[in-house]
């Protein structure tokens, strides 16, 4: 329901949103009127609300009011707050399906020799330390130079460095994620090949890869063995050089839909993220999951107060009890730290419009759509089956994606409200914005614009289908805007776990 440039998400909310400045006087839902200018993506209270009582939106509760709240009065951090504990379920919408021509189509994209299915042909390289990535970066910029014009059929030379690598204990979560994540990249099906380079005396060693099979047929070396950073330079051109001539003549061909794995994530959230662009995201995710696709929903703490709607559509009682032990896992680690996991609203997300972890939850469980929830995995695990899954990761966006395509992610699909730039080499990365005056505003930034809905020209359903339509173009190698931008190098960010010795 849309009164005054203002949205009515339920019938049994309590609080519209803006969707435009509404200026004192605006008629809402209900039939009050607003007694306070309210900026766009932020609530209004369509009653009076009493101090004490739940605050509603999305059907759901998003907190409670901190004091008596009047009909037409803005609702935000002043007077909201967060409240522990767990929503009632109300059963998730129809889901979106795939039609029977959809599920015989294919898309064109680069099969390994591992079977699996890449949406690009990168050759990666890869530190296994952050006292090599000036080296793997130096090694990316001369290959791009003297290589890639004589192999047009490579994407690019890209450096996957980090922080980590040394100074942390051999054993223990920092280091298994770590190599867990590595692990993930170095077989990442949009690599065509990949050189791994160390320093030579760091914790993490280069042994470890090839001891496990993980860099089988792979090429890696120390800086140390090589006679220093400029000779490292050297000697990689002519590994790298064997490799392009290995995959440099690569073309596509067709492959199911359903070899399509789509990391979900949401930055730079506002009050319309749950309106506009996530549920449409959704609704791509669930004609996604029909033709055998997987769609990769993370970001913990960004589900929690909502996590038992997912759990609701678990596919299995073990599946739902392996995502409740994750909300336990970030419970007590957060609150060793002296922190809550109702910090998580950044300063960008509250000025948008979002007050609480609760408000901010609801809309990022939309990206994964009505359909069941198949799997969970562990952070940078390898993701196996089809339809909606979740991984375990931090909210943070780039440690989040880091580790989704870890996982297999190849594609990424990332909405935003308030402008989140971002690319994840070596998977492409489609960017959503919320609202039309992000979208008009950095158009150079953005590949799809989903304030069409607020403004009543397009459905959540057909823009569901025009965000899956673009995954499969950008699967069969159209660039996104985050490509064509050049981003992607900076944006490897391993959650780090552990101590720093």
């Amino acid at each position: 329901m849309t009164v005054s440039s203002s949205i009515l998400l339920s019938p049994s909310d309590n609080v519209a949103v803006a969707n435009g400045r509404l200026e004192i006087g605006a008629l809402l839902p209900g039939g009050a009127v607003t007694v306070e200018a309210i900026e766009p993506g932020h609530k209004v209270a369509t009653q009076a609300i009493a101090a004490g009582e739940a605050v509603v939106k999305y059907a759901q509760a998003i907190g409670k009011a901190t004091r008596d709240i009047k009909a037409g009065e803005h609702v935000h951090s002043h007077n909201l707050a967060f409240e522990s504990g767990r929503m009632p379920v109300v059963p998730p919408g129809e889901a979106e399906h795939a039609t029977e021509a959809d599920k015989t189509r294919t898309f064109m994209g680069y099969r390994r020799a591992d079977g699996r299915a890449g949406t690009r042909n990168f050759v990666g390289i890869i530190a296994s330390v952050n006292c090599s990535a000036t080296v793997c970066h130096a090694i990316a910029d001369e290959a791009n130079k003297r290589l890639l014009p004589k192999y047009p059929g490579i994407d690019g030379f890209v450096p996957i460095v980090h922080g980590q690598g040394c100074g942390m204990s051999a054993t223990g979560d920092g280091m298994m994620v770590l190599h867990r994540t590595l692990a993930g990249y170095a077989r990442h099906p949009n690599f065509g090949g990949i050189l791994m380079v160390g320093l030579g005396c760091e914790v993490n060693q280069l042994t470890l890869y090839g001891q496990k099979g993980v860099a089988a047929g792979k090429r890696h070396f120390n800086i140390q063995d090589s006679g220093g950073s400029r000779k490292s330079v050297e000697r990689a051109m002519g590994v790298l050089e064997e490799i392009a001539q290995e995959i440099g003549h690569l073309e596509r061909e067709p492959i199911p839909l359903s070899e399509i794995v789509v990391g979900l994530q949401c930055g730079g959230s506002d009050g319309m993220s749950g309106i506009t662009a996530n549920p449409a995201l959704g609704a791509a995710v669930d004609i996604l999951a029909d033709v055998g696709g997987v769609g990769i929903l993370s970001e913990t703490t960004e589900i929690y107060g909502a996590e038992h709607l997912l759990a609701s559509r678990a596919a299995s009682p073990e599946i739902a009890e392996k995502l409740d032990g994750l909300i336990k896992w970030w419970e007590n680690h957060v609150a060793k730290h002296g922190a809550s996991i109702d910090n998580n609203p950044s300063p960008g997300n509250k000025r948008g419009g979002l007050t609480t972890i609760l408000e901010k939850s609801l809309g990022a469980v939309a990206k994964g759509g009505s359909s069941p929830l198949n799997g969970v995995f562990n952070y940078a695990e390898k993701v196996s089956g089809s339809g909606l899954v979740f991984m375990d990761t931090p909210g943070y966006d780039p440690v989040s994606a880091t580790g989704q395509v870890a996982g297999g992610a190849n594609v990424i699909v990332f909405t935003t409200g308030r402008g989140s730039c971002f690319g994840s080499h070596p998977t492409p990365s489609i960017k959503v914005a919320t609202n039309s005056a992000l979208y008009n505003s950095m158009e150079e930034d953005m590949d799809v614009n989903c304030g069409v809905i607020a403004a009543g020209d397009k459905t959540i359903a057909e823009m569901g289908r025009e965000i899956f339509e673009l995954i499969v173009e950008t699967a069969s190698g159209k660039k996104t805007k985050s490509e064509l931008f050049g981003y992607g190098d900076n944006e490897f960010v391993p959650w780090h776990l552990g101590a720093t010795l």
